[in-house]
């Protein structure tokens, strides 16, 4: 049973207030969190990706989905050596999307499930909590089609909340929290939708 103050309402007002849900070092808990700066993927002409992607893009290797199969993503996503998403998390996402907030953003190969990101959106903000592949470039392709599709949707901002090696090949970029902010507030007042 998850604790009462992680309600959904709760929950999204956490993250409208820009924190974000992690599992304790312990995986017994969970704390909400808040970072001095915030990583986003741009969804303008900044946005590039691996000259090696083109290929699989240019052939249509992965269909893509919304949520076709959203657990499987959670798990992907949670199925590495250290983890942040508890089995409370997973339940919780659950909930989101069961209410509407959380998707994943899938590529399938036939009847494989190739990769996706899990993310929650609130306004103009999709809020990206993880990613995930089982078949190479299966994450790198959801990610160029995510981007896409925040695109024609009029999204303000997709957040990747932290920085690494990978989301640099894609254009991310680090703003201060209070920048992240003054973003997040616009976007709330959005009326996007994801599907």
């Amino acid at each position: 049973m998850i604790p009462s103050q992680y309600n959904i309402t709760a929950i999204i007002e956490g993250y409208a207030k820009g924190y974000f849900l992690m599992s304790d070092d312990d995986g017994q808990g969970l704390g909400w969190y808040s970072s001095r700066q915030r990583t986003l993927i741009p969804l303008d002409d900044r946005f590039r990706y691996p000259k090696s992607l083109r290929r699989a893009l240019n052939q249509n290797r992965f269909e893509t989905a919304i949520s076709r199969d959203f657990l499987s993503v959670v798990d992907g996503c949670a199925d590495r050596d250290t983890t942040w998403i508890s089995e409370d998390l997973k339940e919780i996402y659950w909930e989101l999307h069961q209410a509407g907030w959380a998707h994943s953003f899938e590529t399938w190969q036939g009847d494989e499930l190739a990769g996706g990101i899990l993310g929650l959106t609130i306004g103009g903000a999709f809020i990206g909590e993880s990613m995930f592949y089982r078949i190479p470039e299966g994450s790198k392709v959801a990610m160029v089609k995510l981007v896409e599709h925040l695109r024609s949707r009029q999204y303000l901002f997709f957040d990747a909340q932290m920085m690494n090696p990978h989301l640099e090949r894609f254009g991310a970029y680090i703003v201060s929290n209070r920048d992240y902010r003054k973003l997040l507030k616009q976007a709330l007042s959005m009326p996007c939708t994801f599907i």
